[in-house]
């Protein structure tokens, strides 16, 4: 394992920066170098902020001077990213709206929003790739990889912190549009089911109902009967991972191509009609008051011509 020694590091602290924790500044900049390194740093005072020690949860202010000593690094070969021209011109083309302080796309279906787990690249570390004069990207929410629709990108990090904020205080509300197998009933209008997250012996992570889980609760609106199929309209009223997939299978109404918690056999007679089609689950809207003049703020995803085109078929 080689490493290299990284010099000293003097950084002023601007608009983008004030407000966050200094640790988590530090694990940003030093992705390589082990958390428990950088917290001794700090505790020792090899870190300093205005030339005094200062705790790991310190706050940064603008103007602070952050002094940064050589550290010992892990030399690791960053991945590039390589893109091409049609991945770029769709991930471009995504875009609905941008201002100084947010970004918002409609995210195609199968791209991921981040790396990890196998994928290399997402969604985020593409447009720091494509705007690197952006000093500050980060993602405000998720979505599924297979899923499409409304998302958030924050260009400040008070912006990130105010949504955050909106977010716990579920002040944002966000719909869907998903097509299930069978007739969804129409008096069944929401479900209250607690969720929990456990990790197969594939080490894939799927999530169930259960008692031990957090609070879920999810509404649901007929839009359209189809020959075998319901197109439906989902409200979350919380934000829990695969949420509206696992409540819609619970349901006895999986959503149709969703590989996780769907019918096999169902999606296999409706295969006949389009290969080239993915889970059916689209982030339509999003509403929320903007960071910065805190005026109400909605915004709606159309669907992709795929999705129209086999929904007619249907």
């Amino acid at each position: 394992m080689e490493f290299k020694k990284l010099i000293c590091k003097t950084i002023v602290i601007d608009q983008n920066m004030i407000n966050r924790r200094i640790d988590n500044v530090i694990f940003n900049l030093y992705k390589n170098v082990p958390k428990s390194m950088i917290y001794r740093l700090i505790r020792t005072g090899k870190i300093r902020i205005n030339i005094q020690k200062i705790k790991p949860f310190y706050k940064l202010k603008k103007g602070d001077i952050v002094h940064i000593p050589p550290i010992n690094t892990i030399n690791k070969v960053e991945k590039k990213i390589i893109l091409c021209k049609t991945i770029k011109k769709t991930i471009i083309s995504s875009i609905m709206y941008e201002d100084e302080f947010l970004l918002i796309i409609n995210k195609p279906a199968g791209i991921a929003v981040h790396g990890g787990s196998g994928v290399k690249f997402g969604i985020i570390e593409i447009f720091r790739h494509i705007r690197p004069k952006n000093k500050y990207l980060e993602l405000v929410h998720r979505l599924d990889r297979e899923t499409s629709g409304t998302l958030i990108i924050a260009k400040k990090y008070s912006s990130l912190k105010k949504l955050h904020e909106q977010w716990i205080n579920n002040k944002i509300k966000k719909k869907y549009i998903s097509i299930v197998h069978g007739h969804w009933p129409k008096n069944q209008i929401s479900i209250t089911q607690p969720l929990l997250k456990t990790f197969q012996s594939n080490k894939k992570r799927m999530v169930v109902i259960s008692d031990k889980g957090k609070f879920a609760k999810t509404f649901f609106l007929v839009k359209k009967y189809n020959t075998s199929t319901t197109s439906i309209e989902v409200t979350p009223v919380t934000g829990r991972t695969h949420q509206i997939r696992v409540h819609s299978s619970f349901l006895g109404f999986p959503i149709i191509f969703d590989k996780r918690y769907g019918n096999t056999k169902l999606d296999k007679i409706l295969l006949k009609k389009n290969k080239n089609v993915s889970l059916f689950l689209h982030a339509s809207s999003i509403q929320f008051k903007h960071p910065e003049n805190k005026k109400d703020f909605f915004i709606s995803a159309p669907l992709s011509k795929t999705w129209i085109d086999y929904e007619k078929s249907l």
